[in-house]
Formats: C-alpha cells, sequence, structure tokens
C-alpha cells in the first residue's frame, strides 16, 4: 500500500539537497571528499587517476554518517513520543504549528535568524581525508541542521516520532538520509557533468527554497487536519496503480 509519509520523507531529503543551503556548497564537499582542489575538478580534461574513485568511496561514508545521526534522531523522537501518547494530538498540534512557522521562513514571509546560519567544515589537508574521516565529517554535517536540513528534519521527525512502531519512525528518518545523500553520491560518480549542472541550476534556487516553504506549509495544514491519511487513500483511488507501490 501507499504510504505517503514514506514518499514524502524521499522526496524531501531530495528537495534539501537542491536547496539554497546544500546544492551551492556540496562542489567545495565533493573537491574534499576527492582530495583535490576545486582547479582540478573544474579544468577540462580527464580527473587524474583515483579522483572519482575516492571521491564516491568517501561520499558513500559521508552520507552514512548523515544518515547515522537521522537514524538516532529518528529512535529518540519516537521514544520521546511514547512518554506523551496520550497527548499525541496536542503533539500533532505543536508539530505543526513548528511546521508551518519554518516554512513561512522559507517562502520570505518573515525571518528567522537562527534558521539562517550554515554548517561549514575546515578542510584542512584535502590530499590525507580518510574514509573514517569522510564518516566523521558526515556525522558533524549532519549534526550541524542547516537551515534547509532542520526545516525538513524538524517535520519528518515529528512525523517519524507520531508513527505506530518504533521501526517505522526509524525506517522514516532512513528513507530521508536516503533522498538527501544519494544525489551526493551520485554528484560524485559524474563530477564535472556535475559541476556543469550545479553552476547553471544556481539561479533557480531561489524557487526552490519557496517551493519547499510551500510544501511545508501544506504539510503543516495535513498534518493540523489529520488528513495525511485520507491524501493517501484519495491518490489510490484517483490513481490504482499506486496500491502496487
Amino acid at each position: 500500500m501507499l504510504d505517503v509519509s514514506v514518499w514524502s520523507a524521499f522526496i524531501g531529503g531530495l528537495i534539501v539537497f537542491f536547496s539554497p543551503c546544500i546544492l551551492p556548497i556540496v562542489p567545495f564537499y565533493l573537491s574534499y571528499m576527492a582530495g583535490t582542489g576545486m582547479s582540478v575538478l573544474s579544468e577540462n580534461g580527464e580527473l587524474p587517476a583515483g579522483v572519482r574513485k575516492k571521491a564516491v568511496i568517501s561520499s558513500v561514508m559521508f552520507s552514512l554518517g548523515i544518515i547515522t545521526v537521522f537514524v538516532l534522531i529518528g529512535a529518540a523522537a519516537f521514544s520521546v513520543s511514547q512518554q506523551f501518547r496520550m497527548y499525541q494530538d496536542e503533539f500533532r498540534f505543536v508539530s505543526a504549528a513548528i511546521i508551518l512557522i519554518i516554512g513561512l521562513h522559507f517562502l520570505g514571509v518573515f525571518q528567522i535568524g537562527f534558521l539562517n546560519r550554515q554548517f561549514q567544515v575546515n578542510a584542512g589537508d584535502t590530499n590525507n581525508m580518510s574514509i573514517i574521516g569522510s564518516y566523521v565529517v558526515g556525522l558533524a554535517f549532519a549534526a550541524g541542521w542547516t537551515p534547509c536540513v532542520g526545516g525538513v528534519l524538524t517535520a519528518v521527525v515529528m512525523t517519524a516520532s507520531m508513527e505506530q512502531t518504533a521501526y517505522q519512525g526509524v525506517g522514516l528518518l532512513l528513507v530521508f538520509g536516503v533522498g538527501l545523500t544519494l544525489p551526493f553520491v551520485i554528484a560524485a560518480f559524474f563530477i564535472k557533468p556535475f559541476l556543469q549542472f550545479a553552476a547553471r541550476f544556481r539561479k533557480h534556487l531561489g524557487k526552490v527554497e519557496k517551493a519547499m516553504g510551500l510544501l511545508m506549509v501544506v504539510f503543516a495544514v495535513l498534518l493540523l487536519t489529520n488528513s495525511v491519511n485520507e491524501i493517501a487513500n484519495w491518490m489510490i483511488l484517483t490513481f490504482p496503480t499506486l496500491a502496487g507501490l
């Protein structure tokens, strides 16, 4: 059966990757993971031997670091929510309010200062970057909670905390992490084409941020009215082929 929460978490991760907080810094992270300078990645011609392989392996470990933190957050959120299960409606209202406020922030209705901070890593000597080091950087990146990750992640965490089982709650954060990091691994494999794409896509970053804000507002309304399941049932009735997903 179609699970709107799961698909929403995955798509949310994808949207976050292409947001103004993440996409512009991806080329620098690719350089960091590959252990080489941006000039080498940007110049014409083939990449030096081993650069792409190291970038892909390091990006996988980087992604696993991010996913590890998200899974732990999902487990913690579900554990806490179980202690307040009798206040589920109140918890849902508070969650919807938080998501709505963050959504309006991304739409530009008003600005919340601490949501505009960004997480950066002091790369140091990238040539000595190890696989374990990539994993640790992933842990630090996820723990840093950049504005865009923090916004959508809040929505996913709130949804995960209200799932019926711990497996479902943790799984939701796992799916979000995969949605966010899968493009990073693909970008590492196709470094040069990705750098060209990222340069062209910069002009659309503002639109992505507005779209993300709009989706968060819609999700907040669905959460407030407890209509998420109704949307899933409507989609299955309207598009029967989705029932097999």
